[in-house]
């Protein structure tokens, strides 16, 4: 669809303050030509009409209210712009926020994190100048124009004639130009949002850069991509600042030719003073709204760009499953869940690299199944799959014999504890921190949820003990403490499903020891899925399918794998000669 139309969609549902601001500035047009009016009459009766002040004070009330009544419109107009552009900024950055999360890891982890941010606030708000000035100005640079064509068409044929073949000349000229604008504003987008992505690269990746003693190489980086923004943007500057001179120009010569053929034609006798008078103030006035139309487009040209990236965020369609049919039913099955892949494909980056072929697994209910294999064998898609990050291109998954597409997304993923190897901690306290895992919890709750994790110990020890602020993605924690608050976060949840990522990954010993004792506890009466990557973690484990190339190669108890002379065997095997 273009992108003029996606836009004018998003604005058409404040249609009303839009309409106001047309209203107004229409309006103040309106008035603009009554006051030409009244004071070309006033200076003919003084000037001609040799009239004293008393005999024209009527009509001085009249302008002065006319000029009152202008100035209140075009307020009112501003005012209706300004808040036409909040309700659609409102609205745009909830539906982006929203459509980011729906789409979800699946979609974010191929984006720089800077460059969304980015999107998602000056994006928005550079679309401020286009809903509020050159949407309604879009609309009056018609308007406007021929109603003072159809006020001077009867007056002055002649005039309204040279009115009517130069006022194009403008927009014409305004195309040529923003041709030109459209690419420049596009190259400095593109390098604002390349900064402002590796920006917040290097701030996150700084105590990195500090180890290796490659800051200062980044400092040099950071300032060439400044002066690759500021090139870009001195191009968009000398583009306005031209087009602006050369459409002042225009006007300006446009209106000399009026002014001297309604000279000429007054001097010969040929045309009233007073209507000439009239005609001559109302001339600037005509190419006005054509000028500001002009400049409001320089003005909003940058939202047209950051709207381009907008749409396309919102154009992406989710991973996950399409709606389901009306006809299935919108509840969760009766847990304990009987989970099934059957003949599951998947394939990233549009099909051009599989993970999942043909995967065939069976994670019973109430068991633990432990997924191990090679990097790329497909464990981290499995786990996408079941909480509907990802949707099988081929294939389908049960729950209790469901299809889980069939399953309200958010519903099915309330069912589910999910502890990643690398969790993520907001910029909040702890005890938030803990809470994400269920937001009405009672702060007993959360503190049992931190001792069955083992975190109520180091959590005490901090200064503010569950209220510390513990900084963007825990950056006053350690691996390991940052690793239980994430268990902490599955235990206060208490769902019948927990997938686990090498939960005891980044702990000491000791630490991952009584964990292994509280995950025993945790996965009593649950269906447990257990993507591990060190295989000491597996001897609690139910079943253990092995994945290699997206499939399964073999499954079935611990011993009885342990046994054989299979996949397994030579992982263990491996495992034993590393020691």
């Amino acid at each position: 669809m273009n992108l003029d139309r996606r836009l004018w969609h998003q604005v058409a549902r404040s249609r009303g303050l839009l309409l106001a601001a047309i209203g107004f500035g229409l309006l103040a047009g309106l008035l603009l030509i009554a006051q030409a009016y009244l004071l070309s009459q006033a200076i003919n009766r003084v000037f001609l009409g040799r009239a004293t002040l008393a005999d024209i004070t009527r009509l001085l009330g009249l302008l002065a209210a006319v000029i009152v009544g202008r100035a209140l419109a075009l307020g009112g107009a501003e005012l209706a712009g300004h808040l036409l552009a909040d309700r659609v900024k409102a609205a745009l950055r909830e539906r982006l926020l929203a459509h980011i999360v729906t789409l979800g890891p699946a979609y974010t982890r191929d984006e720089r994190s800077g460059e969304l941010a980015h999107t998602v606030t000056e994006g928005i708000e550079a679309l401020h100048a286009y809903v509020s000035e050159y949407l309604p100005q879009l609309a009056l640079a018609v308007l406007l124009p021929l109603t003072m064509l159809a006020v001077v068409f009867p007056l002055d044929l002649l005039s309204g004639v040279v009115l009517l073949l130069t006022a194009p000349m403008i927009p014409l000229l305004m195309i040529l130009i923003g041709k030109a604008a459209n690419w420049q504003s596009r190259r400095q987008w593109t390098q604002l949002s390349r900064m402002s992505a590796h920006f917040l690269d290097v701030l996150q990746g700084l105590p990195t850069l500090k180890i290796f003693g490659r800051s200062r190489e980044q400092a040099a980086t950071i300032a060439a991509v400044s002066e690759q923004f500021r090139d870009a943007t001195m191009s968009v500057l000398r583009v306005a600042f031209l087009s602006a001179f050369v459409l002042e120009m225009l006007a300006t010569i446009s209106t000399a030719i009026i002014a001297v053929e309604i000279g000429l034609r007054l001097l010969y006798g040929r045309l009233d003073f007073d209507k000439a008078l009239f005609i001559l103030i109302l001339a600037p006035e005509y190419y006005l709204p054509l000028r500001q139309l002009g400049a409001r487009f320089h003005a909003g040209v940058s939202g047209v760009t950051a709207a381009a990236r907008i749409f396309a965020v919102l154009e992406t369609r989710p991973s996950d499953c399409a709606p389901p049919p009306a006809a299935a039913p919108q509840t969760i099955p009766a847990p304990p869940f009987d989970l099934r892949f059957e003949d599951v494909h998947y394939a990233y980056d549009d099909g051009d690299r599989p993970a999942l072929n043909g995967l065939t697994l069976h994670i019973p209910a109430g068991q633990t199944v432990a997924l191990v294999g090679p990097s790329g064998a497909g464990k981290s898609t499995v786990a996408h799959l079941l909480l509907r990050f990802l949707a099988p291109t081929a294939g389908r998954i049960t729950v209790n014999g469901r299809d889980l597409c069939d399953l309200p997304a958010d519903q099915w993923r309330g069912q589910i504890a999910w502890v990643p190897q690398w969790p993520y901690l907001f910029d909040g306290t702890v005890a938030d921190n803990i809470r994400l895992g269920r937001p009405d919890a009672s702060p007993d709750a959360v503190i049992q949820a931190a001792q069955q994790a083992g975190a109520d110990g180091f959590i005490r020890a901090l200064p503010d003990g569950y209220d510390t602020h513990i900084g963007e993605r825990g950056a006053r924690l350690s691996g390991g403490q940052a690793q239980r608050l994430a268990l902490a976060r599955a235990f206060l949840r208490d769902a019948p499903l927990v997938i686990l990522d090498e939960a005891t990954a980044n702990l000491d010993p000791e630490t991952e020891a009584s964990i292994l004792a509280a995950l025993e506890a945790l996965r009593r009466g649950r269906t447990v899925l257990v993507i591990a990557h060190r295989l000491h973690t597996l001897r609690n484990a139910d079943q253990i399918a092995v994945l290699a190339t997206g499939r399964v190669v073999e499954y079935g108890p611990p011993a009885a794998l342990s046994a054989q002379s299979g996949p397994y065997r030579q992982l263990l095997l491996a495992v034993e000669g590393n020691q």
